[in-house]
């Protein structure tokens, strides 16, 4: 009998030129919402890499594409169980044009759908759907949105085609959410952790990202819609000169065995309020991506005020990477703990904070209202560690526990009358239900009072 209940497990299907975006954004939401995560690639194993597509509106008739970042794998394809998974996630990009001809691909499929576990399909990531449905029921009469170009494949696959009114659209029809392309994250990571049985609420908190050009395409992507994400929650993204419905270009920076990262163009990022018109006492919360963008913010006497009012208002407050040039530059770090990128650690010290190294670099800090890491792998704690700060509860997404057959319910209440007293008494009533093959199976309602 284990002595706790292990989280939901999500696995993510992934292959060469897979979305940036569409691949990382939930890899690292989830794990911040604490979610077990693997992404797995046919013929790869654990440490090996994708390479990843950055696909953005054009002044062409189509999108373009460019490379993104390496994206690792951390679970090895031939070695997984689907059985030990309570979803499933396939990110767009081109990649699901070769895997939706990999038996073990669409194989992997079919057994969630037929389990109806829940699976969440991005722009793409629908056509290994559509290859699925030609051998079971996958699409049968399910509604189902896309990238616009992949709807004659679902008609023809059976599915009731769901013509997307914007980027942003999703539809969900029971286990099955599925999303136009990467601008629909926040509703399709949503819907997604619902149908895993939880909700994630952002408790009405208002947060403000500070922006320029060529800030870190990770940087702001994932931290904005995993925020985006949380119910209530309302996220404004801003930069300096510019206005609503403008854009930020942004940069992946990715470390590729030279002496420093490489740079590459990345996404266009939507700014969603004007810099100048904010009410800066109106919002709980900062968070400054990191990138090249803060070099120059940091010189911006605007700017500067801005962080100093967070700051000096202990609001909370995330900054990653080379954000903290600007809190360097504000005079906000003098008697702080934190890190940053290692090359940044002149700023940190000469701002009178005391150097936190950040080893492993996925190491995050808080001291305070101030949350620190030094880069994007650092993202699930770097999200988590900001969340608490906000006073923003995730709840316990856990998977069931396997009672063995010759345990009695009264025996087996017993023990999650004694997890109940370790928990605090915070866990909901519990039902117990009868499996298959003749094994008992614990439900803990971890959320509200729904039943699983």
């Amino acid at each position: 009998m284990a002595n706790s209940v292990p989280p939901k497990k999500v696995l993510i299907i992934c292959g060469d030129f897979v979305e940036d975006a569409e691949v990382m954004v939930p890899f690292q939401a989830l794990q911040a919402y604490g979610l077990s995560v693997d992404a797995v690639c046919p013929g790869r194993k654990t440490g090996d890499i994708c390479r990843t597509a950055i696909h953005v509106d054009s002044s062409h008739q189509t999108y373009s594409e460019s490379r993104g970042h390496n994206f690792t794998l951390n679970a090895t394809f031939d070695e997984i169980d689907a059985s030990a998974y309570d979803g499933l996630v396939l990110p767009g990009g081109r990649a699901p044009e070769y895997l939706a001809r990999d038996e073990a691909v669409l194989n992997l499929v079919k057994h969630f759908a037929k389990s109806r576990k829940p699976i969440a399909s991005i722009c793409h990531g629908q056509l290994i759907l559509a290859a699925a449905a030609a051998t079971s029921d996958v699409l049968n009469g399910r509604k189902v949105t896309a990238y616009p170009t992949v709807g004659p494949v679902l008609i023809a696959a059976g599915a009731h085609w769901i013509q997307p009114e914007t980027m942003a659209s999703c539809a969900v029809d029971g286990n099955l959410i599925t999303a136009a392309s990467y601008f629909g994250h926040a509703e399709c990571i949503r819907h997604f952790i619902n149908a895993l049985g939880a909700t994630v609420t952002g408790s009405n908190k208002r947060v403000l990202f500070l922006c320029g050009d060529y800030m870190e395409d990770y940087e702001v992507f994932v931290p904005f819609q995993s925020l985006e994400a949380l119910e209530g929650c309302f996220v404004d993204a801003v930069c300096p000169n510019k206005k609503v419905g403008d854009t930020c270009p942004t940069a992946v920076h990715d470390f590729e065995g030279d002496q420093t990262y490489s740079e590459k163009p990345g996404h266009n990022f939507k700014l969603t309020a004007n810099f100048h018109d904010i009410n800066a006492s109106s919002y709980d919360a900062l968070v400054i991506p990191g990138g090249r963008a803060p070099e120059y913010l940091s010189l911006d006497p605007a700017v500067i005020k801005l962080v100093q009012h967070f700051m000096d208002a202990e609001k909370p407050v995330a900054s990653i990477c080379h954000g903290q040039q600007i809190l360097s530059a504000a005079g906000v770090l003098k008697g702080k703990k934190c890190t940053a990128y290692p090359a940044v650690k002149l700023n940190v010290e000469l701002g009178g904070a005391t150097w936190l190294e950040p080893d492993p670099i996925d190491r995050c800090f808080t001291d305070g209202n101030l949350v620190t890491g030094a880069a994007w792998p650092g993202h699930p704690q770097f999200i988590a560690q900001f969340l608490s700060l906000l006073g923003i509860e995730l709840p316990k997404i856990h998977a069931p526990v396997l009672m063995s057959a010759e345990e009695t319910v009264e025996e087996t209440k017993a023990v999650v009358m004694c997890r109940r007293r370790r928990w605090g008494g915070d866990v909901p009533e519990v039902t117990v239900i009868c499996g298959g093959g003749g094994r008992w199976w614990v439900v803990v309602l971890v959320v509200g009072e729904e039943e699983w």
